[in-house]
């Protein structure tokens, strides 16, 4: 008598596999959701770049002030000479000199400040280029991690399909 091999089979239906697919592949929805989470991110980098450069804009108004008020303190310090050389013409040689040094001041404050503004404009310039970097960085990285998901949802299908045709 021949044995009768009582094996067990797994049949799959249309809607098994459909529920398997769907739950292996990656649909199109994850892959948009996470280019808008990229693309946030890179708003956000933009938004942050935008306020950086206001503050910028501001702290040179400030600076523009401050100019604006040390000119106006320099011109009343010469008005205030001018009528010292008025009342005091036996003392013009002392009030002379105390001018020149207050105009080597000024020129020390203004020499400081350019040196100031040539540092702050290198600073801006290295952050710019910072900024630039991270954003290649992240571009090439993010179509690396696209690259590796869409490989591995391929290899996905295909074992599926594969198994469905019963090649495995």
């Amino acid at each position: 008598m021949p044995e009768e091999k009582n094996e067990e089979s797994l049949t799959l239906d249309k809607k098994t596999i459909d529920v398997l697919v769907a739950h292996i592949i990656p649909t199109s929805k994850y892959f948009e959701a996470r280019f808008d989470h990229i693309q946030d991110q890179i708003d956000g980098l933009r938004d942050d770049l935008k306020d950086f450069r206001d503050d910028v804009d501001r702290r040179f108004t400030d600076v523009n002030r401050r100019f604006d008020s040390m000119k106006s303190d320099i011109d009343r310090r010469f008005t205030d000479v001018n009528r010292r050389f008025d009342s005091m013409k036996n003392d013009m040689d002392q009030r002379f000199n105390q001018v020149d040094k207050r105009f080597e001041q000024v020129d020390k404050r203004f020499e400081q400040v350019d040196k100031r503004f040539e540092q702050i404009i290198a600073s801006i310039d290295r952050l710019t280029d910072k900024l630039d970097y991270r954003d290649e960085k992240q571009r090439a990285f993010t179509l690396k991690m696209f690259t590796i998901a869409i490989g591995i949802s391929v290899i996905g299908a295909l074992g599926a399909f594969l198994k469905s045709l019963g090649v495995f």
